[in-house]
């Protein structure tokens, strides 16, 4: 692999190596890696005419899973940990920050350079693991993950190996009704600690690529599944619980988008019967559930193909890219195994030492998790979808709870921001920690219209005008006069007093137009 890249390079006569500039550029480094002409053009050509009269035939022919096969899925999630610092060294990392503007001769791999840990990232994987109900390793070491890709500046990874931080453990899920409801628990194999890579920022016109090294040294935390997901819906829903669960842990905010949680999946099919897996096949490039769940799907599909045209042999040990636009997976290059990597102890860290204190300490200042406030809701007599809703977020959760404490019905509560509130703060594009409402207030409203005090209708208007501007219940109903009269004497006199102002109606009325009993009612 170390050949072929740096075959790539273009190499001038006159220097003695390629032509791999570190330059600076208004304080901030450029590490640019040129490629020849030719050669860039020769490796895009020849892999996108092998891909498109392979898979232009699958996409038109790719059929739904036969039941004879059985889909073996599990997924290895890259979370980035928000720590202030890397992993490593005291430089800080922003996402979206200037190409190599938060680097320093630890995380640039330069010799000499010598890492120190980060104890919060300790502080973290042990949150997570017990969060996964793992078992924890009280001595676990870090390793050396050798391999050469431009953007790995020391040309290993630290990683942990043989001996992770967190092992055996289990995620409980809930599926969604439409998607067939149902509980599902997918085991966990392990979580380790590791750095992450820099980033390859490419040319347009594929000449050339530019190393940014923010990202290099970025603290992460590796979680590997066992191969228990059948279909691309499972995958997904375990992903989207992952990353709920980092986010109320407040390990990582959890962005695919920003690529702090990145999901590898490995998708292999056999015989319905056969215990011996396939040949697995790892995805990436998926930066959404949405997107995880199409890919396994396209997957299956053509390695089902594949099989009952007798052509199972053409399935590979490989690492493919899914194709967003073209909804298709691609081959991207063979898989590397274990032996390539050829791990050993990293000698410049000591070993991770836990005592049962520190992870009592960590265990009970948990807060609480998804899974567990899931059937605390469904306790309350809610249906599972107000759960799930409910649930999903954090500070929703966190809203919902602090309204009940006020003394409202679970149920109005879960209507209330389900409907109305969530609809307001789709339109306003706002989170419910940016809207004017309170829980207090909430459940002031919803007292309100229980007691008789204003109707619904009113309660409508006086909760978007507390969502936009805030406010408090009784000003408002006590400002704008919106009190509801519910005395039948005071109604009594009201129609008396219409009826004395409306003779001529009241005569035709009683001549029998009765469609005058809605202008009664209006005047009332």
């Amino acid at each position: 692999m170390a050949s072929s890249i740096f075959r790539s390079l273009q190499v001038h006569p006159f220097m003695l190596y390629p032509t791999t500039f570190l330059r600076r550029r208004n304080g901030v480094f450029h590490l640019t890696t040129k490629a020849t002409q030719s050669q860039t053009d020769t490796q895009q050509r020849q892999p996108q005419t092998k891909v498109s009269s392979s898979n232009s035939t699958q996409s038109k022919k790719l059929d739904k899973i036969p039941k004879d096969y059985e889909a073996i899925i599990g997924i290895e999630t890259h979370v980035q940990l928000s720590t202030l610092t890397k992993a490593f060294c005291g430089c800080p990392y922003s996402y979206g920050s200037s190409p190599n503007s938060s680097i320093c001769p630890i995380c640039m791999g330069l010799p000499g350079a010598l890492p120190v840990l980060n104890s919060k990232i300790i502080d973290f994987a042990v949150k997570l693991g017990l969060a996964l109900n793992c078992n924890l390793a009280f001595k676990s070491k870090f390793d050396r993950k050798q391999y050469f890709y431009p953007d790995l500046p020391k040309g290993y990874q630290i990683s942990q190996f043989d001996v992770p931080i967190a092992t055996a453990g289990f995620l409980d899920v809930d599926i969604p009704v439409e998607f067939g409801g149902g509980h599902k628990r997918f085991g966990i194999t392990r979580v380790h600690m590791e750095e992450d890579a820099g980033k390859l920022l490419h040319a347009e016109n594929g000449n050339y690529s530019q190393v940014d090294l923010n990202r290099a040294g970025v603290p992460l935390l590796e979680i590997v599944s066992e191969p228990d997901m059948r279909n691309g819906i499972e995958a997904a829903e375990y992903a989207a619980e992952l990353q709920r669960l980092v986010r109320y842990l407040g390990v990582s905010n959890g962005n695919m988008q920003e690529g702090s949680l990145r999901c590898d999946v490995n998708v292999s099919i056999r015989p319905i019967g056969q215990s011996k897996f396939g040949t697995k096949v790892e995805i990436k490039n998926l930066n959404s559930f949405s997107s995880v769940s199409r890919a396994i799907d396209f997957e299956i599909s053509r390695q089902v193909q594949l099989h009952s045209h007798g052509q199972e042999d053409q399935i590979v040990q490989e690492t493919r890219l899914w194709e967003e636009g073209s909804q298709r997976t691609i081959t991207m290059r063979k898989k590397e195994g274990l032996a390539d990597y050829r791990y050993f102890p990293e000698p410049d860290l000591p070993a991770v030492i836990l005592s049962q204190e520190y992870v009592d300490g960590i265990k009970n200042s948990l807060p609480e998790l998804p899974e567990i406030k899931r059937r605390r809701y469904e306790q309350m007599g809610l249906s599972m979808q107000d759960v799930l809703f409910l649930a999903n977020d954090k500070n929703i959760a966190e809203f919902f709870d602090a309204t009940l404490a006020k003394g409202a019905d679970s149920k109005l509560v879960a209507n209330w921001i389900m409907s109305d509130i969530a609809a307001f703060m789709k339109n306003e594009k706002l989170t419910i920690n940016e809207i004017k409402l309170t829980p207090e207030e909430l459940s002031e409203l919803i007292a309100s219209i229980k007691g008789g005090t204003i109707s619904g209708k009113i309660g409508k208007e006086i909760l978007f005008e507390l969502l936009a501007k805030g406010g408090t219940v009784k000003e408002l109903i006590q400002k704008k006069d919106l009190v509801q009269i519910a005395d039948p004497v005071e109604i009594e006199k009201m129609v008396d007093k219409v009826i004395v102002e409306n003779p001529k109606q009241v005569e035709q009325y009683r001549g029998g137009k009765t469609k005058l009993q809605g202008f009664f009612a209006g005047q009332v």
